[in-house]
């Protein structure tokens, strides 16, 4: 998130600067007469673009203590340390640059992204928020502003953020997705349109999963069955999501003991979700003590309980026996 930007008065600089060691073995730039602070920013950048992150951070250093090029130098010395895993080390770099000027909407974004970095959403957010207040225009500020407030769980103050930006919100996936998120959390109603109209251009399990959620607590059940059904099949999430396709398959038995009660099929659907390795008892627990079930099907879950508690507690007992206890003996 955080641009490759550069001074644009010091772009030739860097282009002649490159040239320079293009034709050296980058040993001799000290026999070059070198004595600007131009000169050492742009053999610095040189060195930066192309990856010679040691040798930049050199010139770079020397050019920072000259007044000409110090933003400059200082912000790219943060550049390097971000993208050497140097977090906290960057983030001082950026904010020097904003004690000098608190304006400065490139370290402001910078400092912002790297405080997200390091774990301290507080810092992110507030310079995010400092950023917005320079550039409202911004959408994709916004945008980062909003997810910081999401993470925070400030979900009311994401979506005002998010609310600012309507053309992002039509033609941004992701805006759309974080707002409609922002009002699924707040518990909206109309977070059903958002998830709707994110739905139409886009598919994703996680999402439908989402929407079906939604619809299921509303009392739609025939549209809740219909996504939590779609999400199923094809089954698709982003890389690293917790959702699974037992989860899936719970989540439909759940829907039709409630909205089919005395029926088989959510009998059906979660002895299948269980033999396709559903194990989570506290959310089985939570569905025997749902009023809206038959007794009847209450009969079979309690056996489902025990059947999945006692497969739990034997493969508890087999982690937990000593691997000599095993051994027959020689």
């Amino acid at each position: 998130m955080i641009e490759n930007l550069n001074a644009a008065g010091f772009r030739p600089l860097i282009l002649s600067a490159c040239i320079v060691l293009a034709g050296l073995t980058y040993t001799g730039c000290a026999t070059l007469g070198v004595t600007s602070a131009e000169e050492y920013y742009a053999i610095g950048m040189a060195y930066y673009e192309i990856g010679k992150f040691d040798e930049a951070e050199k010139w770079l250093n020397r050019a920072r203590s000259l007044n000409r090029t110090q933003v400059a130098s200082e912000y790219h010395l943060g550049r390097i340390a971000f993208e050497t895993g140097r977090y906290r080390e960057a983030a001082g770099h950026f904010e020097a640059i904003i004690k000098r000027d608190p304006e400065n909407v490139m370290a402001l974004r910078a400092a912002a992204y790297t405080r997200i970095k390091t774990g301290e959403l507080e810092m992110a957010e507030r310079f995010y928020g400092q950023v917005l207040a320079l550039s409202p225009e911004a959408a994709d500020d916004g945008y980062n502003h909003a997810l910081v407030l999401y993470a925070m769980e400030k979900y009311a103050e994401a979506e005002q953020v998010l609310s600012g930006y309507q053309f992002a919100l039509l033609d941004n996936n992701d805006t759309m997705l974080l707002y409609a998120r922002c009002q699924k959390a707040q518990g909206k109603v109309e977070a059903l349109d958002s998830y709707a109209k994110w739905l139409v251009n886009n598919s994703d399990s996680q999402v439908r999963y989402e929407y079906a959620q939604l619809l299921e607590a509303e009392e739609l059940y025939a549209r809740a069955l219909e996504e939590y059904r779609s999400a199923l099949s094809p089954f698709s999430v982003p890389s690293g999501a917790e959702l699974k396709r037992v989860d899936l398959r719970f989540a439909i038995a759940r829907l039709l003991l409630i909205a089919d009660s005395g029926g088989d099929e959510g009998l059906t659907e979660l002895r299948g979700a269980v033999g396709e390795g559903y194990q989570n008892v506290e959310a089985l627990e939570l569905l025997l003590a749902d009023e809206r079930i038959s007794a009847a099907d209450k009969n079979a879950l309690m056996t489902i309980i025990s059947d999945v508690q006692r497969t739990l507690d034997a493969a508890a007992g087999e982690a937990d026996t000593p691997a000599s206890e095993e051994s027959t003996g020689e």
